[in-house]
């Protein structure tokens, strides 16, 4: 692996912790000057890791890189004295940073937990929140972003801006907001957490069909959330256990080639029944008190999923009736689109376009593949092949990756 290769590597891995980290120290107001450092020192790795090898610890080399560039332009600034005085005993526990095994694991599990929280805050609409929180903290570009939430790439830059200058103003770190805040910022927090995962297990992103670091990544900071005191609640339980029960099928869903499989093609021997244990545990520890979350709903249809002997022996009936009650708690023309597919394998596909027909859907949705290529499937099950083919056609032309571009041609070329 070439040293560029290397860098986009680890920085894939390691970019949204860094900005985190940074920011946790110097505070949001130095965000532009952090995103500085950061890329000072992706560009310093470049010219210096193959003299003569990358660092064991490239998370700690980057650190310490990015750490010392922020001090330098921080003390140009008329508030050397104060800097310095504040962050001495920082850079001493930095000096030794690369001499410790893994001298960055505990800071950052919480630093990067405690800047979405900042982030989230209710000033900055949450479509702004979302798109700065995936690509500042996640480590998303801006066409990922943008495909995870039905948007183009321009308005998804607009909203990064705005609620970058947003955030700025406020020069918020955790230490500012009460338990309070925190506790109303942590549906912003769980949904962040449940985009990630959801890229991770379907990404928009050309080079990987599946990105397992980002499914682990959200576990581990969902499974964080979950046991600190302000986010132990059943709605964060429950949506700790959907990531479980997809993460229990998901080296099933890929080919030994790296491309994707369908559901019904999915070797279930493989799925892993440790994962699945633990999600269906989970979902019974968050099955107390009077409240339901869409993360409770979502998980249930999953574990129907992971229950099922094969594809023909999943009990339709239940998932539909879950969607139904889905659509009651946190309506969504996803959640619509979703009932329509699960009505459609149930009781046939002519069921599942009555369904569509039912309801208007909004020209986001209608500008994306998921939906084009769920008309297409629908129309060719009902033997419409002119439509289906329109539709089919319209898919591939949106799909974001070339992945999806072969599951399509899988799923409809045999028509």
């Amino acid at each position: 692996m070439s040293t560029e290769s290397t860098v986009e590597h680890v920085f894939r891995h390691e970019y949204g912790k860094l900005v985190a980290a940074l920011c946790g120290r110097f505070g949001l107001a130095q965000l532009g000057m952090i995103e500085d450092a950061v890329q000072f020192a992706m560009l310093q790795a470049v010219e210096y890791w193959n003299k003569p090898k990358v660092p064991d610890n490239a998370a700690a080399w980057l650190y310490k890189v990015a750490y010392r560039f922020a001090l330098s332009q921080l003390a140009k600034q008329q508030r050397r004295k104060q800097i310095t005085e504040q962050f001495d005993a920082l850079e001493t526990a930095t000096e030794s940073a690369t001499n410790v095994e893994s001298p960055l694991s505990g800071e950052l599990d919480d630093d990067l937990l405690k800047m979405l929280f900042v982030a989230c805050g209710e000033s900055i609409p949450l479509e702004s929140r979302l798109v700065f929180t995936l690509k500042t903290l996640c480590g998303f570009s801006i066409n990922e972003v943008a495909s995870r939430l039905f948007i183009t790439s321009g308005n998804a830059y607009k909203r990064f801006t705005r609620a970058k200058v947003g955030l700025r103003d406020q020069a918020l770190t955790i230490d500012d907001l009460t338990e309070q805040e925190l506790t109303q910022r942590l549906e912003s927090v769980q949904y962040v957490l449940y985009l990630i995962f959801t890229e991770g297990s379907l990404s928009s992103s050309e080079n990987d069909a599946i990105r397992v670091d980002f499914c682990e990544e959200a576990i581990r900071l969902t499974n964080i959330l979950a046991n600190s005191r302000v986010g132990k609640a059943p709605s964060t339980t429950a949506l700790l256990a959907l990531m479980s029960l997809h993460f229990a099928r998901l080296a099933s869903r890929t080919k030994g080639n790296g491309e994707l499989q369908l559901l019904s093609q999915q070797n279930r021997n493989t799925w892993n029944t440790q994962w699945i244990e633990r999600g269906l545990l989970l979902l019974s520890q968050a099955s107390v008190g009077d409240t339901i979350s869409r993360y409770h709903v979502e998980a249930g249809v999953a574990a129907e999923h992971c229950l099922a002997k094969s594809f023909a022996e999943t009990r339709w009936d239940r998932i539909v009736d879950a969607y139904r009650l889905l659509e009651s708690i946190d309506s969504s023309p996803m959640h619509r689109l979703n009932h329509a597919i699960a009505l459609a394998e149930w009781k046939g596909a002519e069921h599942g376009l009555a369904l569509i027909e039912q309801h208007d859907f909004p020209d986001w949705l209608q500008r994306s593949y998921h939906w084009h290529a769920v008309l297409a499937d629908l129309y060719y099950r009902c033997s419409q092949r002119g439509v289906a083919q329109q539709h089919y056609s319209k898919a591939l032309q949106l799909a974001p990756s070339s992945h999806i571009e072969k599951l399509l041609g899988e799923r409809f070329g045999g028509y």
